[in-house]
């Protein structure tokens, strides 16, 4: 179903379930922004999505308070805290609240009365196939129904906006297509064609490694790392902190002077996110000669963090010191989202008769 404007709309969400990663903003955040000139873009704060781990979020504070004193957040007070941190991350990288409608999920209140129309009408063996709900189960979080059921309110964020693009990483192509398949029982179900089928658009950013060699991520998991090491390089980490991590990054045992394979090391696969084609070609040769350590490549890496995210922090602390601007920017986006959402609903009440 085509827009008015004649524009592709665009969805994608953030959950907001810990600080902000390398690997989110090369997997997502970076193809956000560069997507904000080329349609009509919703970007949403997933805090109903963030209810299914939260109280996961609350353990892994309670336990690391216990380790280096003090007082461990609620969940709630870390769920609106992790909110706000996301608005103004993506703030400080560029997104501009003028060409996109930046919103809290739960803003839109529309999207849980859709969730439970698309449950109607989705299958329960679309859902018992679902990767994330079998990987997060395996990682020990509590199998509960919205865990269970969250492909649907993910679909419901989709649809709700008609949206026609869904930037999407590996891992989410099997939502998208679940999403899909709600969107055609809908539309065959009542014989309407209120839903657009929605196409993935994949980042080109391979997998992110963490600064153990694995997948890099928000968040703990004890099922491969039972001492519980975070492994993630945070966007906006600086100073000291910041060089702890990158000196910290795990590497193989050969010497100075033997040669290395920058095909198989975290940190050459971490600078080259950052690097020029040539830039990567001299340091890959450095590699293969010998003579340098791992060392020099870590402080490369330092450097190019430093140099990428150096203006986007200062523009940070700037956005920490206006919480009313921020909080007017997701307000004014929830006012977008939701003009959007009335008007799908108002369709969706027609076809089923709920109007």
């Amino acid at each position: 179903m085509p827009l008015p404007s004649g524009r592709k709309r665009i969805l994608s969400g953030v959950q907001p379930s810990g600080k902000l990663h390398l690997g989110n903003y090369f997997g997502a955040i970076k193809q956000h922004i560069a997507l904000q000139d080329e349609g009509e873009c919703f970007y949403f704060i997933a805090d109903y999505h963030a209810l299914t781990t939260v109280r996961d979020l609350e353990k892994a504070e309670i336990e690391r308070v216990k380790q280096s004193g003090g007082k461990a957040a609620k969940a709630a007070d870390l769920l609106r805290a992790n909110v706000r941190d996301v608005a103004i991350d993506y703030l400080a990288l560029g997104l501009d609240p003028a060409k996109v409608a930046f919103f809290r999920q739960s803003d839109v209140p529309e999207v849980t009365e859709l969730t439970w129309i698309l449950s109607t009408v989705a299958g329960m063996g679309l859902l018992e196939r679902a990767h994330s709900f079998k990987d997060k189960i395996a990682k020990g979080i509590a199998p509960s129904v919205g865990l269970f059921t969250y492909p649907v309110l993910m679909a419901a964020d989709i649809l709700i906006y008609r949206s026609h693009l869904v930037p999407v990483g590996q891992d989410q192509v099997q939502h998208l297509e679940m999403t899909r398949d709600m969107a055609g029982s809908f539309n065959h179900a009542f014989e309407v064609e209120v839903f657009p089928m929605p196409q993935p658009r994949l980042s080109e950013a391979p997998v992110v490694p963490g600064t153990d060699g694995k997948k890099m991520s928000k968040t703990v998991d004890r099922s491969e790392d039972p001492e519980g090491r975070y492994n993630a390089i945070e966007i906006f980490a600086e100073g000291k902190a910041l060089k702890k991590t990158v000196m910290g990054i795990v590497t193989d045992s050969k010497t100075v002077e033997e040669p290395k394979d920058p095909a198989t090391c975290n940190v050459f696969a971490l600078y080259s996110l950052f690097a020029t084609p040539a830039e990567k070609e001299e340091m890959a040769a450095r590699y293969r000669a010998g003579g340098m350590g791992y060392g020099v490549a870590k402080q490369a890496l330092l450097e190019k963090i430093d140099a990428t995210f150096g203006p986007a922090r200062e523009k940070r602390k700037e956005l920490v010191a206006r919480p009313d601007f921020v909080e007017d920017v997701l307000r004014d986006g929830a006012r977008k989202a939701r003009t959007e959402a009335q008007k799908t609903m108002e369709l969706v009440r027609q076809a089923t008769g709920l109007r």
